[in-house]
């Protein structure tokens, strides 16, 4: 199948995309608004309520701006290779995981990015009002697994 093709088939099929998907799809995060989808030979991560997608799209832009530095960016706007999306996301969430909740700051992985979203909005006021300067920590110290075998 086209790429673009795939693309377009996906914003039809999926037009609630989680903004973490990627974090889903590598085993990393879960989230209880998260519906699975298979489109062609992929699979799709949606979204199952509204407000969890806004809420999830707002955190993400913040945590890619407030990292643009870590990430070595020039621009904020660029465009990000799938290994520095997969660094935003994780590496972000398992951050805030650490910031709301110490005692797991060694963890490797988020049960419910929805519950992380809704504690972070409770303790903190908004998603804007968070400790970015600690959660950004997590984004550049996040290391993704290595493939193992040949290629």
């Amino acid at each position: 199948m086209d790429e673009q093709a795939f693309r377009e088939t996906c914003r039809v099929v999926n037009p609630l995309a989680c903004p973490f998907e990627k974090a889903i799809l590598i085993c990393q995060c879960g989230c209880r608004e998260a519906g699975r989808i298979n489109i062609a030979e992929r699979e799709a991560i949606n979204c199952l309520d509204v407000a969890a997608l806004e809420d999830c799209t707002q955190l993400l832009g913040l945590l890619r701006h407030n990292a643009a530095f870590a990430l070595k960016l020039t621009h904020i706007d660029e465009v990000l290779p799938h290994a520095k999306h997969v660094k935003v996301q994780c590496g972000g969430l398992l951050g805030l995981q650490g910031v709301l909740q110490p005692e797991s700051a060694e963890e490797t992985q988020v049960a419910d990015i929805r519950g992380l979203v809704l504690a972070a909005q409770t303790r903190f006021g908004s998603l804007q009002e968070l400790p970015y300067s600690e959660i950004v920590r997590g984004i550049a110290g996040f290391q993704a697994r290595r493939r193992t075998g040949p290629r």
